[in-house]
């Protein structure tokens, strides 16, 4: 009995296709949990996809992946000179965000980050002047720029890379290549026209891997079903059944990421309203589990165990059975499954 990752591999592969379609030349991520999937798993999609490139997270993830796919390795986190040192090929490329950090990686392959809106790392326009020296001792793979997922002050994407890429070449630095992340397909093609000279590779995951919600499906397994009265105590805290209904233990727990939430962003009444709401409910013990049945989520009898979770199921609902499996809606970049089944 597992909590299983259920994949329409037809439909999942077609959608890649049509994002590469969209993208030329571009440059597939995977990184953390593979987006759910595993290192492994993506490193054989990027292959199949024909993929001279990959972007991984760390120089960790480098060394995990590099026996699973032949080409180039990207790096995404920026090398800092103390890091400690793991052993990779050559084909494995840095991103550098400081002029120091060019300096650090004498004779590596280097994609230098320059500081965009995000404002989370990268190379300041007053530093360009120091980086002609610094190249002149690396193999410059070309630059890079991780653009904001939400413009809320109604700027404009291209506009910011236009901004850089003129920045860049009165600095007489080299343009051959530029990657960018968080880009619109229409938005490369504005890009492309006006700096023909550039090739510019999109590095994209989620789009990826993800846009296609119905490709993918999370189940777990029932493993075990128990009747409960009113005023029943159950569980490791023994409360009480606050009605009649059944007690239902489902494969997935703490250990697969049940239970645990990445923070997110809320726009707008409604969501926010919902978020408190939760987090009251919360505060008197009920929590909204990720499990569907009989149509609706199920609330958690009790905080997840490490392996499998209990729900509490009313009586006017359908009695689950021993066997059966429950959909989850789980985020796939916080969830590990026991098995993921091809269909």
């Amino acid at each position: 009995m597992a909590l299983t990752l259920y994949v329409d591999t037809a439909r999942w592969r077609a959608h890649h296709k049509h994002v590469q379609e969209q993208f030329p030349g571009l440059v597939p991520v995977c990184k953390g949990n593979g987006y759910g999937f595993g290192h492994e798993r993506l490193a054989e999609e990027a292959t199949r996809l024909g993929s001279d490139i990959l972007a991984v997270g760390t120089t960790y993830e480098a060394a995990r992946i590099k026996d699973w796919f032949s080409g180039d390795l990207l790096v995404l986190t920026p090398f800092r000179r103390g890091e400690e040192p793991v052993p990779l090929p050559d084909r494995v490329i840095r991103s550098v965000s400081s002029v120091d950090g060019v300096y650090g990686l004498v004779g590596a392959r280097v994609v230098i980050e320059v500081m965009s809106s995000m404002k989370r790392h990268g190379v300041n326009e007053q530093d360009l002047p120091q980086l002609h020296a610094a190249i002149e001792n690396v193999r410059l793979e070309g630059f890079a720029l991780h653009l904001p997922l939400d413009r809320t002050d109604g700027s404009d994407a291209v506009e910011e890379v236009i901004g850089w890429m003129d920045r860049l070449r009165a600095a007489r630095l080299p343009l051959h290549t530029m990657f960018v992340s968080h880009l619109k397909a229409e938005d490369l093609v504005r890009l492309q026209q006006q700096f023909p000279q550039t090739r510019f590779r999109a590095r994209i995951g989620t789009r990826l891997w993800l846009g296609d919600h119905e490709a993918t499906e999370y189940r777990g397994s029932v493993l075990d079903v128990t009747r409960v009265s009113k005023g029943d105590r159950f569980g490791y805290r023994q409360q009480k059944a606050a009605s009649d209904g059944f007690l239902v233990v489902v494969a997935g727990g703490t250990s697969h990421g049940v239970g645990l939430e990445a923070p997110k962003a809320l726009h707008g009444v409604m969501p926010r309203a919902k978020g408190v709401a939760r987090a009251g409910l919360a505060t008197v013990n009920r929590n909204l589990s990720p499990f569907v049945w009989g149509g609706k989520q199920r609330w958690f009898a009790e905080p997840p165990h490490m392996q499998v979770s209990i729900l509490f199921v009313p009586a006017d609902a359908p009695e689950p059975k021993v066997g059966e499996e429950l959909v989850a809606h789980l985020r796939h970049t916080t969830t590990q499954f026991d098995r993921l089944v091809d269909r």
